[in-house]
This record gives C-alpha cells, structure tokens and sequence, in this order.
C-alpha cells in the first residue's frame, strides 16, 4: 500500500476510501489487531472521514483568517450533536463512496454507523437547537464559533424497569471521541474565589483563589454541498502539573495530592449536576464561568490576532457578536467588562458600550423555575470582581430608569421588579431619588434570599432580546419583560426556532425524501425547503398518496424493528403510531409537557375498551401504539411518578390479552438524537400537548411535522405557527388559550369548578389499584384542586381532559380513512419550510448580528 496515497488525504472514489480505511486500521489501531469488526470498522471509517473534514476545515480558518469577518460565537451550555459519521459523509456528499468502500471490506454502512455513541454533550431542546443553527451557519457559509464544554459522563444513561426510571452515567468517551481535535496550545487560566485589591489609581485586581485551566477540543462542523467548515470548540478542565502535590503523595496522602485535579476536572464531569445543595449549585456556576471565561478569552486572543497592526477596541464590536442562549452563559457580561477595564485598561464607559454591541440574548421559557437566580453569597464568595461589576451595572441602571421619565409613584415598584438584585438594599447614589426604603426584606426572622438575576441583567446588558416563536415573543414583550419593552421596545425581536433538513430529513428519512425527490423532480429541497410548499399542488396525486403512504411503512416497519430489539414488545406496522417524545431536554419529561395528560387519556381508552365485548371496542377504535420518550431530571420527582405510571399502565396494557394489537403503550429508553432519527420517520401522529403559553417554540413539532406526521395539541409555542402553515384541517387542535390560563388556574386552585366526571374515572382506576400498588397520591394529589400539594391543577391537565380524549376520537376517525390521512401527512410536510434552521439563522444574521456570508472559494 502506497502511504502517500493511503496514509494522506485520498481521493473520494470508493476505492481511494477503501485504501484510506485500511491505513486507519492498520496504523492507527484502537482494537485488538486481528480483528475487524463492525466497531473496528467505525473508528476506521471516522478517522478517514476526519481526514476530509480536517482538509475543509483548515480552508476555512485560513480564509476567514486572511478575510477577518464578522463572526457570531453562540455559547450554549448543551450541543446536542447525534451521531456525527452519517451527518458528515452526508454533507459532503460522500454517503455512496463509503458505502461502497466498506463494503468492498466486507462491512455495511447502516451497521457500522450505528457503532457510534451520541455525543453525551446535552440533553435538551436547547442544545438540539444549538447544533441545528451550526449547521446552518456552516451551509450557508456564515462564519461563526460554537463554544460549550466537554462533559465526561453527559446527564445520565436512562434504563427504564418495573421500578420506572433508573440512572447511570453516559459512557460516550470510554474509546475516546474520534471526531476531536485536542487542542492542547489553546488554554486559559481560569479563577475562583480570591479577592479584589485596587490599586492607588483605583484599578482593581482580582488576586489569590483557586487557579485552573480551560483546554480546548474542536470538533468540525461542516455545511452541506460546501466547502465551509466551522468549530465547535469545547472546553475541558485541568490544572498545571506542578499543582500535583507531590510531597503528599509521596508521603501517602494520596487524596490530598490529587485534590486540586479532581476539582477542577469535576467541573465538565456532569451536565446539569443536582443543584438542592450549595455544593450543587457552587459546581453548576462554576461550569457557568468556565465556559463564559474561556469562550471571552478566546474571543479576545483571536480578535487581536486578526487585527494585527489595525487593532482598536472600537472595532471589537464590528467583528466580534455574542450570542448567549439562555441565561447559562450570562457571565460574558461581567467576564468581558472585567478583560476591558482591569486587564485592557478601557474605561468603565467605553468598556460597556463595546459589551452592549456585542452581546445578544435568547430566552426560551417563561417558566420562572428557567429564569436564573442565583444566591448573592454565593457568587460573592465565587466571583467576587464579577459581583462588584454587577453591582455597578446595576447602580447605573437604577439611575436610568429614574431619569427615563416613568411616574413617581411607580419609580420603586419598576425598580423592584426590572434591577439586576433581588431583596438587596439599594446603592447609597440612589436612595435619596427613590420615595420610598426599599430592598431586603427586615424580618430578621425570615429574611428574603439576596439573589442575582441572570435574565434581568441578559436584558440589561443586551443590545437585542429574542423571543423563539410568534406568541412566546409577544409573552416575552406583554408579560416576562414588559416593563424592559416599554423601556426599550426596539431590542425585542422574535425569531421562531427551526430544525435542519439535513440531519431531520434528508439523512434520517431516506423512504420519504426519495419521494420527494420523485415528485419535486430534485433534491434541491434539502437547502432550499421552500420548495416543498409544491406539494400542496400534488395532493390529490393518486400515485403520490401510494408511493407516500408505502415510504411512511417503511419507517414505521424500522421503528418497529427498533422496539422490538430495545423492549422485546411486538408492535404492528399497521397500528397508528402516536409519540410523546417532545425534544431530548434535561425535565423533558415535565409536568407542563402534560405526559400526565396523554398516559391519563390512555388509561381512560382502556378502561372503555375492557368495559366493551370485542365487537363494540373494535368498531370504535383503531389500533394504536402510544410511544413516550425523555427523561426525567434524577431529583424531580413527579416526572419520576410520571415515568413510574407510564410503564405501569404498559405492563398492565401490554399483555391484556382482550386487548391485544388495539391498544400498545411503550415508553422508549434512553431517548436521544440517534433514537430520534428512528422514532421520528416512522410517527404518525404527534403529541404537542404542553399547556398554553408554557412551550417557548418546541422543535420536535417541527420535526415531526418535516417528517410527515400530523400533530395533535394546544396553541402553545410553534404550534401556533405550524397550524396556520399546514393548515387548520390538518391540526388536531384541543384545550384551552394562553390568554384564558391566569383566570383558569385562579379558579382551580380556588376549587371553583367541577371536575369532569371522565376525568374522575380515569383518576379512580388508578387509585383502584388497576397498575399495581404504588402509591401515586402526591402525582394525583397535584391535579385536584387546591390541594396539599399546593399546585391545584396548575398544568390544567384536569381541565384540558375531556377536551383532549374527543380530540382523540377524531383522531381515530380520520386514520381509518387512509388517504384523508395520507394527505394530512403531505401537507404537514408541504407546510414546513418556514421551520428549517436556514431560515432562523438568515434572520439571526440579517436583524441581530450583522453578519456576511464568506464562502471558501
């Protein structure tokens, strides 16, 4: 073998690539020798396609080098990747050569890529997001920077048994991740705790503490039919090796001598750590800053670079945006203004007017839970220079608002509710201005938390503020922030999330994209989705619903195949299938998504149908296939319940022989990216069934939709958007309106109202014992009324009910007319090009971060 040709990047024909993986595999061994198996054959064939990327890759960095652009750089806690082989292979229009190429090496594609762990790297809608608009960024050739941190276990590996939900760590890095480049040259210090001394001059400087380091890993992301390929470079935690204490391992001490080590490498350990105790939420802030003062540094390190002889700090703005998705990453506010003024030198004013052009925010909730605080001790024990710098922004805030012109009477009360402090007495420089003493609570008995909050100071600092879909945008403007709206009305702007083609169509459904190729006559749909709006003209096409309705099948035979292999239940191909797997993200299994609901309105179907002889349950329902997918975070315990109900009723439905194919309910473990490229293709009809005006945006609406399935749900997030894309006829729509909820919940947890009596039914076959005996008192107890679980039905699952099982039997009507429903599935595909990522980021670039595309020539 020639190792020029082999060894080095070879061409893209089939046999080229063969030569390529054979080198991998023989210099470049991770297995025993004298095998070559399918997990051999994965590693080979990842390295081989590295060895591509890696060529793109660095055309593009020394293009945007030598063009100095604008970049945006999103930070974001979570990037939920998925498996990266076939995503790769497919951008760059290399599927078939590998294909090819490993199986002239006895291996086959399908069975080699499923050999890859999904990158334990996030967990959420969030981060599934975050890694969508990479994608676009890249293929529509914007130059841009993802930056997160490098978790070692990821949030948990779900196993789901007759105790419900059980929790084990993600073990994706065990044979190393070989899509990473380690960048070991690229690393910050990084410092906690400490102190602050200030200088005669008055500069400050912030001193002593614990001392670590943040060590970059890049993996490429490339864009699709283009030579751009952009980073997402992640942070890992180490310290120096001098801070290995020797002497104390040497003298037996060996915990002591390792301390430092593991407390800095125990930052990236786990997504989301358990935050109910102070040491939780100490590591959760820490993980926090890392990532803000790394990604700045970094910012600032490449910025100088490029600039070279024409540096100026008032250019920063211009070449350098920020996007801070959610409130996770809010510490780039005080971080940045630390680097200006204590270590550049700038003044305070010119310091902050650089900040305000650079950083933009994203909220996605109106949930208060979502909303960060975080304890005023704690950061000041964390980060005291930051603290000082909030306070200082939130002073000359305070001073904004009193000379903004808003009415005496109501200074202190906006002042309350819109500072960056909470039940934290005002600034000396500002009392006198105020009528009224104000801030910390006095009860020296029951003192009020002295809190930061994250999302106030976002606001604050934040040259725009983005809302992710048309009705979470208004709620952010009349409700969340609407005293920050009637202040600044034009940093609000919406922008309705979206999901990549790419990876969610093309890739993950090749059935149904050949369709589509078939009857749009190419594939240019893949980039340019408005295409697929001409398929509301082919509606009616009789070939079109055969060959549609045959491609749906098939991914529904898969899935299948798939629960099969994973719960050992036989599920039929020709059942409608119904899924409740919302998004991938950390509480997705959550009291406002409403599983509760769903399962609810499974158990009142069973019990009609063994109320009935077979005839009668026959005639009225069609066989059906409930799927749930998510996890619950390890300490919320009602969606625990939630998950422990789901698959009692499962294991109670599932063998009832009266039953049989008619009713199927299956809760899939170890919900991710990967099994979502399964479950997704192959539903039919899917389940948005959040309470109103509690779902930001959602995604897999979006997904679920690109893929043909046809949604049942609320006006609640993109939902909205969607029903009036696809059309009203092909929405199953049910349950209350945003704008009634406030009025709905008052009465509720007042008890004033009555209870439906099929809701109670449902309630009474639980607490009859008909899903064995556990006891689901404090779940059941949270849905009547104003009860001593004090949330009175605050999700209005009770409300919604009767609602949502008469939307259900409308379901059942319209899938026993095959075309009719064959149909609503094309025009739920047809109606989806306003949700593809592409579109989003064109706005991002256009309206909040002025950025060019820079294709590589």
């Amino acid at each position: 073998m020639n190792f020029v040709t082999a060894g080095c990047l070879a061409g893209e024909d089939a046999a080229s690539i063969a030569a390529n993986l054979k080198y991998h595999v023989d210099y470049k061994p991770l297995f025993y020798p004298l095998k070559f198996e399918s997990k051999q054959a994965y590693y080979a064939a990842a390295q081989s396609v590295r060895d591509h990327l890696v060529k793109r890759w660095n055309e593009t960095f020394v293009h945007f080098q030598k063009q100095h652009p604008k970049h945006i750089h999103y930070l974001s806690m979570e990037f939920l990747q998925g498996r990266a082989l076939t995503n790769a292979i497919g951008n760059m229009g290399l599927t078939d050569s590998y294909a090819q190429a490993l199986k002239k090496l006895g291996h086959d594609l399908e069975k080699v890529a499923i050999q890859e762990p999904d990158a334990a790297l996030g967990n959420g809608g969030l981060g599934r997001l975050a890694s969508c608009f990479l994608d676009s960024l890249a293929t529509l050739n914007y130059p841009a920077w993802g930056y997160g941190l490098r978790y070692k276990y990821g949030l948990f590996r779900q196993q789901i048994t007759n105790e419900g939900q059980q929790e084990w760590p993600e073990s994706w890095l065990e044979a190393g991740n070989p899509w990473e480049i380690p960048r070991f040259d690229v690393w910050y210090p990084i410092k906690f705790f400490g102190r602050v001394i200030s200088s005669k001059s008055g500069k400050k400087k912030w001193v002593g503490g614990e001392d670590i380091r943040a060590v970059a890993y890049d993996l490429p992301i490339p864009g699709y039919k283009t030579k751009n390929t952009i980073s997402l470079r992640l942070w890992s935690t180490t310290v120096a090796a001098e801070d290995f204490d020797l002497v104390s391992f040497n003298a037996g001490e060996h915990d002591k001598a390792g301390r430092a080590i593991y407390s800095a490498e125990r930052i990236c350990n786990i997504l989301y750590p358990g935050d109910a105790t102070p040491e939780g939420k100490l590591l959760r802030l820490k993980q926090q800053y890392t990532l803000c003062s790394a990604s700045i540094q970094d910012m600032i390190a490449r910025f100088k670079e490029r600039s070279g002889s024409g540096f100026s700090w008032s250019k920063f703005s211009s070449k350098v945006a920020i996007q801070m998705n959610d409130t996770h990453p809010t510490l780039c506010v005080p971080e940045l203004m630390r680097i200006l003024v204590d270590i550049e030198g700038l003044a305070w004013e010119e310091a902050w007017k650089i900040t305000q052009a650079t950083v933009a925010y994203t909220n996605h909730t109106v949930l208060p839970e979502a909303l960060e605080k975080w304890p005023l001790d704690l950061m000041q024990k964390l980060l005291p220079r930051h603290i000082e710098i909030i306070h200082r922004i939130d002073e000359e805030f305070i001073k904004t608002l009193i000379t903004s012109g808003i009415d005496k009477g109501e200074i202190e009360k906006k002042i309350l509710s819109m500072r960056v402090f909470e039940n934290v007495a005002l600034p000396e420089s500002v009392k006198s201005s105020v009528p009224h003493q104000h801030g910390k609570d006095d009860d020296e008995f029951n003192p009020a938390p002295e809190l930061v909050r994250m999302a106030n100071l976002c606001v604050i600092a934040g040259h725009k503020v983005n809302g992710v879909a048309a009705i979470h945008s208004e709620i952010v403007k009349d409700e969340v922030f609407n005293d920050f709206y009637k202040l600044w009305p034009e940093k609000f702007q919406n922008k309705t999330n979206g999901v990549t083609p790419r990876r969610w169509m093309r890739f993950c459904n090749p059935e149904l994209s050949k369709v589509i190729t078939k009857y749009l006559g190419s594939e240019e749909w893949v980039a340019k989705t408005d295409q697929l709006a001409r398929l509301k003209d082919m509606v009616d096409n009789k070939e079109l619903i055969k060959d549609w309705a045959a491609a749906k099948r098939a991914c529904k035979s898969k899935l299948a195949a798939y629960i099969k292999e994973q719960t050992g239940l036989v599920i039929s191909p020709d059942s409608l299938f119904d899924t409740q797997a919302s998004g991938f993200i950390v509480k997705r299994i959550h009291e406002y998504k409403r599983q509760l609901l769903n399962i609810l309105g499974c158990i009142y179907r069973y019990k009609k149908m063994k109320e009935m002889s077979p005839k009668e349950r026959k005639a009225k329902y069609v066989n059906r296939v409930t799927l749930f997918g998510g996890k619950a975070f390890a300490t919320y315990w009602n969606a625990k319940r939630i998950v422990k109900l789901i698959t009692d009723v499962g294991n109670t439905v599932n063998k009832d022989p009266d039953i049989g194919d008619l009713m199927k309910v299956i809760i899939v473990p170890d919900y991710n990216v990967s099994v979502a490229e399964i479950l997704i293709p192959g539903s039919e009809l899917s389940e948005q069934i959040s309470t109103a005006g509690m779902e930001a945006s959602g995604t897999s609406n979006m997904k679920f939709s690109m893929n043909g399935a046809v949604l049942i749900g609320t006006l609640d997030g993109a939902n909205v958007e969607i029903r009036e894309e696809v059309g009203e006829d092909n929405f199953f729509l049910f349950g209350a309106f945003a704008h009634e909820v406030a009025n709905l919940r008052k009465e509720r947890a007042e008890g004033k109202f009555e209870p439906d009596p099929r809701f109670i039914e449902a309630m009474d076959f639980i607490k009859s014992g008909a899903f064995g005996g556990y006891d689901y008192t404090p779940l059941l107890s949270t849905l009547e009324g104003n009860s001593g679980f004090g949330q009175g039905d605050y999700f209005l699952v009770g409300k919604d009910f009767p609602d949502y099982i008469e939307c259900q039997e409308k379901v059942d009507e319209a899938y026993r007319d095959k075309e009719r429903w064959t149909k609503m599935s094309i025009m739920n595909v047809a109606g989806s090009p306003k949700f593809s990522s592409d579109r989003t980021i064109h706005e991002y670039a256009n309206e909040i971060w002025g950025i060019k595309p820079l294709p590589v020539p």
